[in-house]
C-alpha cells in the first residue's frame, strides 16, 4: 500500500513538472511567434514607406513636397498607388501603433480634405521613446525643428518593436535612412 501511494505520488510529481514545462514551452513559443510577427510586420511598413518617401513630390494643390515634419509624424506628397494623382500621405504614431493616413485630392483645383483620410496600421508594438523621424541636409547635419520641412534631404526612419517590454528578448530596433530624390540638391 506505501509502495503505491509513494509511485502515485513521484508519478504525480513527474506529470506535474512535464506539464509545467510544456506549458511554459507553448508560451514562450507563443511570445517568440508574436514578436516576429510584429518585427516582420514592422519591416514591411519601413519597407513601404520608404520607397513612398523616395518618390515625393509636389501637392497637386502647388503644396511644398514636406507636408509636416515632427518627431513622431511625417507628411509629403506623393502619388502612391500609382494613379496618376498626389496623395497627401502621413506616417505617424498613435499609442503603440505606427500608422499611415492617406488623404486623395479632390476638385480642381484639389484640395485635400483631412476629413478623407483613410487609416491604416502598419505595425503595433511600437515602443520608441526616441523619435520616430529624424531629419538631416544635404551635408547629413541633423535639422532642428523650425527649419526640418524646408531643408531636409535625408531622413531615419527609427522604429523600436517589443510586444511585452517586460519580458524577453529585449527591443528589436529597426532603422532605415531615406532620401527624397525629389528634393537632392544637383551639384
Amino acid at each position: 500500500m506505501i509502495e503505491t501511494i509513494v509511485v502515485i505520488f513521484i508519478f504525480s510529481l513527474i506529470t506535474g513538472a512535464l506539464s509545467g514545462l510544456i506549458l511554459m514551452l507553448y508560451k514562450t513559443h507563443g511570445y517568440t511567434w508574436q514578436q516576429s510577427q510584429a518585427i516582420a510586420e514592422a519591416r514591411r511598413g519601413i519597407q513601404t514607406m520608404v520607397k513612398e518617401i523616395r518618390e515625393a513630390r509636389i501637392g497637386e494643390d502647388g503644396s511644398y513636397t514636406i507636408a509636416s515634419t515632427t518627431d513622431f509624424q511625417f507628411s509629403f506628397y506623393g502619388d502612391i498607388n500609382r494613379d496618376s494623382r498626389i496623395e497627401k500621405v502621413r506616417y505617424f504614431v498613435e499609442g503603440s501603433d505606427f500608422k499611415k493616413g492617406v488623404i486623395e485630392p479632390v476638385g480642381i483645383p484639389a484640395v485635400y480634405p483631412t476629413g478623407g483620410e483613410k487609416i491604416s496600421i502598419l505595425s503595433h508594438y511600437v515602443r520608441n521613446s526616441p523619435p520616430i523621424f529624424r531629419y538631416f541636409d544635404e551635408n547629413n547635419q541633423e535639422l532642428p525643428a523650425p527649419v526640418r520641412r524646408r531643408d531636409t534631404k535625408l531622413m531615419q526612419v527609427y522604429l523600436v518593436i517589443n510586444v511585452n517590454p517586460n519580458k524577453a528578448p529585449q527591443d528589436f530596433v529597426l532603422s532605415s535612412m531615406v532620401q527624397l530624390r525629389n528634393l537632392k540638391r544637383e551639384f
